[in-house]
């Protein structure tokens, strides 16, 4: 699922960015995570105020203002993330793949009260759902969405035995996928090694223990490792 709907963008500088935006699914579970988060301090708040009699029913309402409105935007603009997107690895950046910003995420935020109308998020749901990157309108009118937040490849985690070098001309989607295996080969049988490298018999011209070695060799390289 994630893959089939990744937007692939070119920075300026040349850098290949990929990014998986957030179904209505887990959008709508990362809701509920903060959506009780704010329950709970707007309980706390109300047990605490309720001795202050009507000084304490104003400070409360002045408290749901702020929490109600200015929660998401706080995390958002400091860490990229609410804590129910983070509970499940999202994150809000602007369309070109940038952090986002205290005026676009103002700007998604507060268009909330457009989102749910007429009632429960009824307009944002049907929005997400037609929208092909799951964006409500507080997305489209801030320039934003909510992608997931991948981790990084630990690259130098893997152990190899040097090979003679492979003269070999490697686009990046080649690469990467020479990198996953000697990542991944940790996980794999000898066998099921020796299966996924005879894949690429046609261009190393190995098979067996030999293609192993000699991939996890150019792995190795491509990471700076040998």
């Amino acid at each position: 699922m994630k893959v089939d709907n990744q937007i692939h963008l070119e920075t300026a500088e040349g850098i290949d960015i990929q990014m998986t935006p957030a179904g209505i699914g887990v959008r709508t579970m990362a809701f509920v995570y903060d959506l009780l988060i704010r329950m709970v301090i707007l309980f706390g708040a109300g047990m605490i105020l309720q001795f202050a009699d009507k000084l304490g029913f104003g400070v409360f309402f002045i408290v749901l203002f702020v929490v109600e409105w200015f929660y998401p935007v706080v995390f958002e603009v400091t860490r990229g993330d609410t804590p129910g997107k983070k509970a499940f690895g999202l994150m809000v950046v602007y369309d070109s793949g940038l952090p986002i910003t205290l005026p676009g995420s103002l700007t998604r935020n507060l268009f909330r009260a457009i989102d749910f109308l007429p009632s429960l998020y009824m307009l944002g749901g049907i929005c997400m759902m037609l929208s092909k990157h799951s964006k409500r309108v507080g997305d489209y009118l801030g320039g934003t969405m909510v992608v997931y937040r991948e981790k990084p490849i630990r690259m130098s985690h893997f152990s190899f035995e040097k090979a003679q070098p492979l003269e070999l001309n490697l686009d990046s989607e080649a690469q990467k996928a020479i990198i996953s295996f000697a990542e991944r080969s940790k996980t794999f049988s000898d066998q099921r090694q020796q299966e996924l490298a005879n894949i690429l018999q046609p261009v190393t011209h190995k098979t067996g223990q030999e293609a192993v070695i000699n991939i996890k060799s150019v792995a190795a390289t491509l990471v700076g490792k040998s």
